[in-house]
């Protein structure tokens, strides 16, 4: 079943759950174990993804884990939409993480929102490991893609 674009309409990353929640969770919660219990419940968040889109043009190069990634472009609102999926939990989190800043927004928009600042104000790279960070990089790469084909 091909995702609907009710389904990436109804992803609460990025609008039910915004990213002052993300900032003020992880400022509420003393270490990080606790952190990464909440990075883990975030990926809980992320909608069902279509298995028939678990195909190689969605798969996302360069992570460590298996990623997928969907998006949907709606011409009414002029915002991009995306789903992301993963077979790790705590990568399914990080992916969540990525939507809560940038799912939803314009593609000119989405370029310039600096994401690379949000993992350092979270402490990620610090705190993941470089694998896991490359997989980050690698997904916003995939989106920043994306949303740069959009814009022109």
């Amino acid at each position: 079943m091909t995702a609907s674009k009710q389904q990436f309409l109804d992803n609460p990353l990025g609008s039910e759950t915004t990213l002052d929640d993300v900032l003020d969770a992880f400022e509420l919660l003393d270490d990080w174990e606790e952190r990464y219990a909440y990075i883990i419940d975030l990926g809980k968040q992320l909608p069902a993804f279509p298995d028939d889109e678990r195909v190689e043009k969605n798969y996302v190069h360069g992570c460590q884990s298996q990623v997928w990634l969907i998006d949907h472009f709606d011409q009414d609102s002029g915002r991009l939409y995306l789903l992301i999926d993963s077979d790790a939990m705590i990568v399914r989190g990080l992916a969540a993480i990525i939507l809560v800043a940038l799912n939803g927004k314009a593609p000119r928009d989405l370029l310039t929102t600096d994401v690379d600042e949000l993992f350092e104000q979270l402490d990620l790279f610090r705190h993941i490991s470089p694998t896991r960070g490359n997989g980050l990089r690698a997904m916003v790469g995939k989106i920043r893609d994306i949303a740069a084909r959009q814009a022109a």
